[in-house]
């Protein structure tokens, strides 16, 4: 597993976790934001009006109403990007995280209304006479390049390929692999059941709605969703309440490390502006999805005579995923102060690694060195040979690494006992025999880390059971609007007879993920989001004009037929 992590963490390192990546994504959204005039701030109000049904008409085709697009939409972003990711995010880089987070989701809704309304254009009926859309229909149809001697060269069609195959992809690394393991982790902590049988029972649910196809989707997202940010605004608040002398130093925070990284606090050791920067538009673009192309596949859906409402639509997407959820959640971590505390936890072996030496973390020469290595710029002498270990406890003097902060009280346990005997370390890492756990105390991340926060409210260890439940509701959710997105890719790489087998293999992967480890999934959805986000951003950058111009139509025609309405132009 460990080798299986390090091949994929290589792979990220050159894709998603590139400092090109990272601009792309924010120069894109930078350069329409700039381009269009700030439409998400000029069309929000109208955009509200719109999914609504305000201006629709008898006569629109499409599967699913706008509110339902919506919903549809949502329910595959607000998952575990809201609770774990932010979590993950403000773990690793510190409160100013938070804030590159909310940058990227602004920008986002920018994002999210082009590639919707690009993508709404180009849409089609499948065989089946089910509206099928997203990107790769609009770059199979605009992006071939025509030569001298007027032949095409299909260049379209096949970035059209690749971004539907890795559609594909990252609906079992985004939508499926992450979302049932962080539902059976959290159940687990929280209700003690086994993941199997979380696994078990979710996999027949999700079987049950996503074979109804995306009207019965759409019907179960669109009731999921309103319930699911009532039950997790009731906690949050809850929590927010109770430390409410926290709330303002915390929101200080949030900008006052932007430009100079976070300091060591607590177990907490430090985290640089860059590393921040990395972390914030990453887990900002896992939570919101803006410019992964994955949105427009449920929004070309929607009832719409023409394309640029549907994108109005799409501009409330990241408002409400990142804006709104994004920021309640990071407020209630740093508030409660759980993102800096250490607790009682049992180790994963991908996020634990042993040190030769002691440090302390109360030195600061030692907190320095440890610092540095953390964010990547220098190594620290791994510890390689025979660890020896009598009644669980360790006897020779190393430091063991976990989660990013210097574990404490370590306890090592075999089938429920205290283990005696030695462990072989190669370069810091346990070997897989024999199958040893370790307990001990040390900062936590992801889901585990947002169900702490919750039980430093008023609700006291029933908080916790707020986000298992908001987890189970939001993930789910997510999953099956990423089955969704999952097949409209099937569809169009080998047609709609097909799907089901996508179906079947996508409710299998979601059984096994539930007893899988953590870290290798979230290494994983970071490389199939780069996959499908990079050709769209090209494609979307190359149409510019032909966008500017279906948003200019649009206004044009709306002025038409709603002469009396106010429209935010």
């Amino acid at each position: 597993m460990q080798k299986l992590n390090d091949f994929l963490l290589l792979i990220d390192s050159y894709i998603g976790s590139g400092p090109w990546f990272v601009y792309l994504l924010l120069g894109t959204g930078i350069f329409f934001t700039l381009y269009l005039g700030f439409p998400q701030l000029r069309y929000f109000r109208h955009a509200i009006r719109v999914v609504t049904g305000r201006y629709d008409k008898a006569t629109d085709e499409g599967d699913t109403s706008h509110f339902q697009a919506l919903t549809t939409a949502l329910s595959g972003t607000v998952g575990t990007g809201n609770i774990a990711g932010v979590a993950l995010a403000i773990h690793m880089g510190g409160p100013a995280a938070l804030f590159w987070m909310l940058i990227t989701g602004m920008f986002g809704m920018t994002l999210k209304f082009v590639e919707v309304t690009i993508s709404h254009k180009y849409r089609e009926k499948d065989e089946k006479g089910m509206i099928a859309g997203g990107p790769m229909y609009y770059m199979s149809k605009r992006l071939n390049i025509k030569l001298p001697n007027n032949r095409i060269l299909n260049t379209g069609k096949w970035l059209g390929i690749f971004f539907a195959g890795a559609t594909i992809l990252s609906s079992i690394g985004t939508g499926n692999l992450p979302q049932i393991n962080s539902i059976s982790n959290s159940i687990f902590a929280t209700f003690g059941i086994p993941h199997i049988i979380t696994g078990s029972i979710l996999a027949l649910l999700l079987a049950f709605v996503i074979l109804g196809g995306i009207k019965r989707i759409a019907q179960v997202t669109s009731r999921l969703v309103p319930v699911m940010a009532i039950i997790y605004l009731i906690g949050a608040l809850a929590v927010l309440i109770f430390n409410y002398q926290n709330i303002i130093p915390s929101v200080v925070s949030i900008f006052s490390d932007v430009f100079t990284g976070t300091a060591a606090t607590g177990g907490f050791l430090g985290a640089s502006v860059i590393y921040a920067f990395k972390l914030g538009v990453n887990r900002g673009l896992f939570s919101n999805e803006a410019g992964q192309g994955s949105a427009p596949i449920a929004h070309s859906a929607a009832r719409a005579h023409e394309p640029v409402s549907e994108g109005l639509v799409a501009i409330l997407e990241p408002f409400i995923d990142t804006i709104c959820i994004c920021t309640l959640t990071g407020l209630v971590l740093l508030s409660s102060g759980v993102w800096k505390e250490k607790v009682e936890n049992r180790f994963q072996s991908t996020d634990m690694i042993i040190l030769t030496g002691d440090y302390d973390e109360t030195r600061k020469a030692d907190q320095e060195k440890l610092f540095s290595y953390l964010d990547g710029e220098t190594p620290m002498p791994l510890f390689s040979g025979n660890l020896k270990v009598r009644d669980g406890i360790i006897e020779i003097g190393v430091t063991v690494i976990h989660s990013r902060s210097i574990a404490e009280d370590i306890r090592i346990m075999l089938a429920g006992k205290p283990y005696t005997g030695v462990l072989t370390i190669a370069g810091g890492r346990l070997p897989p025999s024999p199958p040893v756990s370790f307990t001990g105390i040390s900062l936590i991340h992801s889901a585990p880390l947002t169900a702490e926060a919750f039980t430093r409210s008023y609700f006291g260890n029933l908080g916790q059971y707020i986000v298992s439940i908001g987890l189970l509701l939001f993930a789910f959710s997510t999953a099956i609007s990423w089955s969704y997105y999952g097949d409209r890719a099937v569809t169009y790489l080998a047609g709609s007879s097909y799907v089901i087998y996508y179906r079947i293999a996508y409710v299998m992967l979601f059984f096994i993920a539930a007893f899988t480890d953590t870290t290798i999934v979230w290494t994983l959805s970071y490389i199939t989001i780069a996959f499908m986000t990079i050709p769209n951003l090209v494609g979307l950058l190359l149409l510019h004009r032909e966008i500017k111009m279906t948003i200019r139509d649009y206004w044009v025609l709306f002025r038409k037929e709603f002469p009396d309405e106010k429209a935010s132009k």
